[in-house]
C-alpha cells in the first residue's frame, strides 16, 4: 500500500499545477516541499505566452488576472537587446500577465488547497529508491527522517535537482558568465524625470530610457513621465557565485548600476528586487522509470519571460498521464508520450533563449548591425507574428501517431464559439474539468456511436459552431487534439481512424 498515487518534490509554481491537475483528474499527490513557509524572494514577474491561454481553459485566468497588483503591460517584449512590439497589432500573438512569482504561488496553493492537496512543508526529500511496482522517498521533516511511497514520484526541485540527480538523469548545457539585476525601485525627489521619460541624475547628467549599453554591460531604463517609480535593469559578466536564496539588497543594485552606467543613481526604495543568472541545460530524458521531472528541474533557458510557461505547461501535459497510470487504463507508451512532448518543446525554448543570448552579448559594431537588422525585419507583420508564436510558445504541433492526420492535430484546440441546446459556450469552458472532450460539430453519430465505448473517460459533447474547421475534434485534457475529422469525411476512414486514436491516448473501453 503506497502512501500515495504520486509524489511531488517541491511546491514551487510547477510543483502546485502538477499537484492541481493530478487532484482534477481523480489521484491523490503528496506535495513534499524543503522549506518550512513559502518563500519571499522575488523571482520571476509574471506569465506570458500558451499559459495563459491554458489557465482560461481552466476557468482560473480571471481569478489571476484579479490578483494582479498593477495594470496589464502593452504586449511588448524584450527579446536579447532589441524588443518585439505588438503594440500595433489588433490580435497580439503573445500577452502577459504581470503576477509576481510570490504571489502566483499563493494563488496556486489556494488552489491546491480547495482541491484537498496535501503539502508538506519543511519535509525535505534525502533519498529516492524506485522498483518495478513504486517509487520510495527518504524524508528529513520537523519531528525526524521517515519514508513515503508512490507509483511515481516529480521532481519539481529547481535547477539543483536532488530527485534529478538521484534518477541519474544527465543534465548538460552551459553556465553564462552574467548576472542579471532586475528593480522596481523609487526615485528621490533628487532625480527628475524628464518628458521623454529620461532621468535627470545631480552630478551626472541624463540617464537615458531604454537600454544603454558600455564597455561594462547593459543598463535598461523603463520609466513613465512624471512616474517616481520606475523599472532598472542591468547585466554584467561576473564571476561571483549567487545563492538564489539570498535576496538582492538596495546596495547591490545601486553598485551595479555605477559599474555599468558609471553614474551614482540616487534611489529611495524599491517594491522589486531581484537577480538571476542565466544557464542553458535541457535534462536529456523527462522520465526514468517511476521518476520524471519537470520545470527548472528539466529545462533552465538563457532569457527571462518564459520559465513559467514552460514548467506550467510541463505539469498540464504530465498529470493527465500519471492519473491513467494510476488508474489501470493508459495504453502502452503513454507516459513516455511526456519526454517526446515537452523535451521537444523545450528544445523549440532553448533555440530562441540561445538566439537571445546570441543578439545581447554581443558589444562590437557586428553585433550592433546584426541587431539593428533584426529590428528592421520585425517591422513587418508576418516575421514579427512568427517570432511572437514562436516566444509565446504557441506554434509548438506535439507530434501524433497514425498517417494522413488533419492539420489541427497536435495543436493547441483553439476556443471555438459553440451554440448548444443549452444556449452559448466555448471550448475553453468544456476543458474547465480537465476531462478529455470528443466535440461533435458536424452531427455526426457515427462517430458519437464510436465514442461512446469511453464514456467514462471522454466527455461527448455536440454543437455548432461558425466556419468549423473539423467534423468532429477528439482534445485532450491538456487542450491539445488529438485527432480530428475532416470536414465530411466518410464514415470508412473517419471511423476507425477515431477508434485507433481513442485506443491509443484513452486505452481499452
Amino acid at each position: 500500500m503506497t502512501d500515495a498515487d504520486v509524489i511531488v518534490v517541491g511546491a514551487g509554481p510547477t510543483g502546485l499545477m502538477l499537484a492541481i491537475e493530478l487532484r482534477l483528474a481523480g489521484v491523490r499527490p503528496l506535495v513534499l516541499e524543503r522549506h518550512p513557509h513559502r518563500r519571499d524572494t522575488p523571482k520571476a514577474g509574471g506569465l506570458g505566452g500558451q499559459i495563459l491561454e491554458l489557465l482560461r481553459y481552466r476557468g482560473l485566468l480571471e481569478r489571476f488576472q484579479a490578483a494582479c497588483p498593477g495594470p496589464v503591460p502593452a504586449p511588448r517584449f524584450p527579446f536579447g537587446g532589441v524588443h518585439l512590439d505588438f503594440t500595433h497589432l489588433a490580435d497580439p500573438p503573445m500577452h502577459a500577465l504581470p503576477l509576481p512569482q510570490q504571489l502566483l504561488e499563493r494563488l496556486l496553493d489556494e488552489r491546491a488547497a480547495e482541491l484537498g492537496v496535501e503539502i508538506r512543508r519543511g519535509h525535505e526529500a534525502t533519498g529516492v529508491s524506485q522498483d518495478d511496482a513504486a517509487v520510495t522517498v527518504d524524508v528529513r521533516g520537523p519531528d525526524g527522517p521517515y519514508r513515503v511511497s508512490a507509483r511515481h514520484l516529480v521532481g519539481c526541485d529547481g535547477a539543483r535537482s536532488r530527485v534529478r540527480d538521484r534518477a541519474g538523469i544527465p543534465f548538460p548545457g552551459v553556465t553564462y558568465p552574467e548576472v542579471n539585476r532586475l528593480a522596481q525601485v523609487t526615485l528621490p525627489d533628487t532625480v527628475t524625470v524628464l518628458d521623454n521619460g529620461d532621468l535627470d541624475v545631480p552630478g551626472f547628467g541624463t540617464v537615458h530610457a531604454g537600454f544603454t549599453r558600455t564597455d561594462r554591460g547593459l543598463f535598461g531604463l523603463g520609466s513613465s513621465p512624471g512616474a517616481r517609480s520606475v523599472s532598472l535593469y542591468t547585466i554584467e559578466d561576473e564571476s561571483v557565485e549567487y545563492d538564489d536564496d539570498v535576496p538582492m539588497t538596495l546596495t547591490e543594485l545601486q553598485d551595479s548600476v555605477h559599474r555599468v552606467l558609471g553614474a551614482h543613481l540616487p534611489l529611495a526604495g524599491s517594491t522589486r528586487l531581484s537577480r538571476f543568472t542565466f544557464k542553458a541545460r535541457q535534462a536529456e530524458r523527462y522520465r526514468a522509470g517511476r521518476i520524471m521531472v519537470a520545470g527548472d528541474a528539466a529545462h533552465l533557458f538563457p532569457a527571462t519571460g518564459v520559465a513559467l510557461n514552460a514548467g506550467l505547461l510541463d505539469a498540464v501535459n504530465l498529470a493527465w498521464k500519471l492519473a491513467a497510470d494510476v488508474q489501470g487504463w493508459a495504453p502502452a507508451g503513454l507516459l513516455d508520450t511526456y519526454h517526446d512532448e515537452r523535451h521537444l518543446a523545450g528544445a523549440r525554448t532553448m533555440l530562441h533563449t540561445r538566439a537571445q543570448v546570441a543578439l545581447r552579448r554581443g558589444h562590437d559594431a557586428a553585433a550592433e548591425a546584426l541587431r539593428e537588422v533584426f529590428s528592421e525585419l520585425l517591422l513587418d507583420e508576418q516575421p514579427l507574428r512568427r517570432m511572437g508564436a514562436l516566444v509565446a510558445g504557441t506554434d509548438i504541433r506535439y507530434p501524433m501517431p497514425g498517417s494522413g492526420l488533419h492539420p489541427l492535430a497536435g495543436t493547441f484546440a483553439p476556443d471555438l464559439t459553440l451554440h448548444t441546446d443549452r444556449g452559448i459556450t466555448g471550448v475553453a469552458e468544456l476543458l474547465h474539468p480537465a476531462r478529455p472532450v470528443l466535440l461533435d460539430l458536424a452531427g455526426r453519430p457515427d462517430l458519437r456511436e464510436t465514442a461512446r465505448d469511453w464514456e467514462r473517460r471522454v466527455d461527448v459533447h455536440t454543437a455548432k459552431t461558425d466556419d468549423r474547421p473539423a467534423d468532429v475534434l477528439l482534445i485532450r485534457p491538456d487542450a491539445h487534439i488529438a485527432w480530428a475529422a475532416a470536414v465530411d469525411e466518410p464514415a470508412e476512414t473517419a471511423v476507425p481512424a477515431l477508434r485507433e486514436a481513442l485506443s491509443g491516448w484513452f486505452g481499452t473501453p
